[in-house]
């Protein structure tokens, strides 16, 4: 898997200090420019449309509605772990219905729309 936080990560390699000069080393294929900041960002003909990818992944949002199911699986496992004479029951519910809230979460704000 490539590194997507290195700006040129799609098409070929380019160097930093070519690329401050204005001048870029691509692959045979390749199309590329240097932006203001001085990084150069290569990309394929292929992969124009794409465009260049971001360095993380995923909406505010979506990363919200995980993290409320991963709390929700927690809550529950750990209920079933730590009661004293068995399973707390009453937390146990409460956490199901944490993890089913994170998933109506993530249909409602169409997280899985958002992998790249």
């Amino acid at each position: 898997m490539a590194n997507q936080v290195d700006p040129a990560t799609i098409g070929g390699t380019a160097s930093r200090g070519a690329a401050a000069q204005g001048q870029v080393m691509a692959g045979p294929d390749a199309s590329a420019h240097v932006d203001q900041r001085g990084h150069a960002a290569v990309a394929h003909p292929a992969n124009a449309a794409i465009g260049p990818y971001p360095s993380f992944h995923g909406r505010r949002i979506s990363w919200i509605a995980v993290c409320v199911v991963t709390a929700g699986f927690l809550i529950s496992g750990l209920s079933l772990i730590f009661g004293h004479h068995g399973p707390t029951w009453w937390l146990f519910w409460t956490g199901a219905g944490v993890a089913v809230l994170g998933v109506l979460m993530t249909i409602v704000t169409n997280t899985f729309q958002d992998w790249y």
